[in-house]
Formats: structure tokens, sequence, C-alpha cells
């Protein structure tokens, strides 16, 4: 309670703060309309929304003291949402309003100083600081705009946008009989965000079919928590087709960790059937061992690890246990969720390629005109697309669903199509 306390307090004043300040520079505007009732009716839909918000994160905070049932990641997602589409919007504004406060402040000290020194000063024009306020709201409403629209698009299609991100990558040592190779990698699918949205998902899963995969790849996070997440999935999820075969990992989320359980059995049931998931839609689980795969008597290796991660994340991954049975095989392929995990403990061994997922991009950035950018690469260097040193490779899938924000800025849900070569 008293942790809720401390983030609550903060989190509110500075929403009142925000309404405030964008109160009082919208209230101009308002103040030009004619009819009073239209006046009337902006005033207490600005105050009403906000109030809101006010409540739903109030009783949040003091009605939920551990996240128990699947339904509450929908409920935080609402919030987010709701938060980031007003909030931000307004912090954007208020930053023109207190630009003309700067202004102000800097003609009336102006002003002062003249007349202390007693010389003469001219008449003050209230046209022209009317047009210069009357500027400054316009431009601050255009550009508080864009992140309303940009967001309001991330939660209501962005999340659904798919792309299909396509790599060719070229070994010496890849036996002949895997040249031309296409894997689909897909991670992260965190599928209680997607509150049962069926028909969007299998869209996406047409989508995966259409790159006639030989492999696909799942790096992990199945679920937010709860395993009860996958009911009503499995018809839709099991039509992904392989020529070769489905194989999946684990993630950080799948184990079950950011919830309180009644009793250590409970939480070993939920693991257990979260794992029993992946056999229903068609996928092998692969738990720190490896997969032998054969083409005209040719093989190699393709090893899947439990989820490593730095604190706070669990560590459940072994890499040499995982990699023992086949050391003999001349080229490995590694699934493990977190990408730190490339620079900490792989690049010390001959795998030649690793997929990875996590970051999820964020869900928000910009990969466009050779800009290559997201808030996720100041913890991540390695968060998002194609990475090499020297002869190995890794690629970092940027999700296939969502969590927290129910929604995807800049950063589309990702489908990864890797043709070896």
């Amino acid at each position: 309670m008293k942790a809720s306390v401390f983030l609550l307090i903060p989190l509110l004043l500075f929403m009142l703060l925000v309404d405030i300040y964008t109160y009082r520079g919208v209230k101009p505007l308002i103040a030009r309309f004619k009819n009073a009732l239209a006046r009337q009716t902006l005033t207490i839909l600005f105050w009403g929304i906000s109030l809101f918000i006010f409540s739903c994160f109030t009783l949040f905070m003091f009605g939920i003291k551990y996240v128990q049932q699947s339904e509450i990641y929908i409920y935080v997602g609402y919030l987010v949402a709701g938060f980031a589409l007003f909030y931000i919007p307004k912090f954007v504004f208020i930053l023109f309003v207190l630009l003309k406060d700067i202004l102000g402040a800097i003609a009336k000290t102006t002003k002062w100083f003249r007349e202390r020194k007693k010389k003469s000063v001219p008449q003050f024009n209230s046209t022209k600081k009317m047009e210069r306020s009357e500027f400054l709201y316009q431009m601050g409403l255009v550009l508080a705009a864009i992140p309303f629209a940009s967001i309001l698009y991330g939660v209501t299609k962005g999340k659904f946008n798919f792309r299909v991100m396509r790599e060719k990558i070229s070994f010496d040592h890849l036996p002949k009989s895997f040249k031309g190779l296409k894997i689909v990698q897909i991670s992260d699918m965190h599928l209680g965000s997607f509150n049962k949205n069926f028909e969007k998902i299998a869209l996406a899963v047409d989508l995966i079919n259409e790159q006639e995969p030989d492999l696909i790849l799942f790096t992990g996070d199945l679920v937010n928590n709860f395993a009860e997440e996958t009911d009503g999935w499995a018809p839709i999820l099991d039509k992904m087709k392989a020529k070769i075969g489905k194989y999946s990992i684990m993630g950080n989320h799948d184990y079950g960790d950011y919830s309180y359980w009644k009793s250590p059995e409970d939480k070993a049931k939920n693991l257990q059937a979260i794992k029993d998931f992946h056999k229903e839609m068609g996928f092998k689980l692969l738990l720190n061992e490896s997969e032998t795969i054969t083409i005209n008597d040719e093989q190699i290796a393709l090893v899947g690890v439990e989820n490593w991660g730095k604190p706070p994340f669990p560590q459940h991954g072994d890499l040499n246990k995982a990699i023992n049975g086949s050391a003999n095989l001349p080229f490995k392929i590694l699934m493990s969720h977190d990408p730190s995990h490339w620079d900490a403990q792989v690049l010390d061994t001959d795998i030649a390629l690793t997929f990875s997922g996590h970051t999820h991009g964020m869900q928000f950035g910009l990969e466009r005109a050779g800009i290559k950018w997201s808030p996720i690469q100041y913890k991540y260097p390695r968060w998002g697309g194609l990475y090499q040193q020297k002869d190995q490779y890794l690629y970092v899938n940027r999700g296939f669903g969502y969590i927290g924000f129910p929604g995807r800025i800049g950063m589309p849900p990702e489908i990864t199509l890797v043709e070896l070569t």
C-alpha cells in the first residue's frame, strides 16, 4: 500500500499540474466561442476526462495489490493508452504556453527596466501581444495533434499492422543442402494482450504462411503471465505451416514470475499448462536442448535455451547444457529470448546465427530514411534487426504482440524472414 501511495501521489501531482497549465492555455481559445453552452460543454469535457483518468489510476493503485488474473493486463493497457492519448499531447501543448509566458515575462521585465531609467517607453501594443499569443496557442494545438493522432493510430491500427522483415545471410560453412533455407521468426506474442482478437491474428498467420518457410521459430513470451491467456488460440496458431518443423523457447513472461501465487503448486501447474500449449499449436518446445535438422544426409543443430536474462529478469537458461549433444555439428542456430545473452555468452561459442526478441523495439521508434532509433537502445544496444560480429550473427525480432501500452508507434509488429545462403 505504501509503495502504491509513493508511486501514485507524484503521478497525480504531475497530471494535475499538466491539466492546470493546459487549461490555462486553452481557456482563451474556449472563450472565443460565442455560444455559452459550447463554452460550458468544452470546459466540462476537458475536466471530465481528466477526472476520469485520475479516478482510474487511484482505483487501480489502491484496489489491485497483485496481478492475479489475465484481464488485469487489458485494464492496465486501457489505462496506459488513456494516459498517453491525453497527457502526452497536453505536455506538448504546454511547452508553447510556457514559451508564451517566458516571452511575456521578458517583455514585462524589459518594460520595467525602461521605466526605471525614465526613458520614453513605446505604447504597449495589445494587438501584437494578442497576435503572438494566438500564434503560439495555435501552433501548440497543431503540434499536440501529431502525438494524439500517432497514439490513436498506434492503439487502433498500428498494433495489427504486421510487416515482414527480410534478410539474406551468407555463411561459408553452411552445408550445401541448407542453401536457401527459409526461416520465419516470430517473438513475444503476449496472447493475453490481444483480448481474443482472433481475426486479426489469423490474418498474420496467413502472412506467415505466404512466406513458405522451411522452419518457424518462436523465441518466447507466449503469454503475459497466465496459462488461461492461451484459451481459444490453438485453432488459430496451429495453422502456421513449415516444411521442416516449428520450434519454440520460453521467455521471461512465461514462467509466471509477475504474479502472486497461493502456492508453489499453483505456479508450477500454470507453467506446465503454458509448456503444454506449445504442443497444442504444433511447436516443439526446446528447454535447454538441441534438435538436429537433416536434409540429404547433411545436418545442422537448432539449439534452444530457456530464458537467460540479466537481473531482474530470471535466468533459467543453460547454454552449455543446450549445446551438449550437438557439439560435433558444423553449423548451429540458437534461439535465446534475451539479446543480451549474445554478448554475454554466445560470442564465446561457435554458434553461427542467434534469434532473439524481448525488446519489442519498445513499441515506439523511428526507422525511416536511414534513421534507426528507439528509446530501448539505451538499455539494449542490440534491440532490433540484424547484428554481426566477425562471422557470427544475431537477429532481434521487434515483437509480434505488445504489453503495457496497447499499441505500436513507428514500430510495427514483426514477422522475420531469414534466408541462408
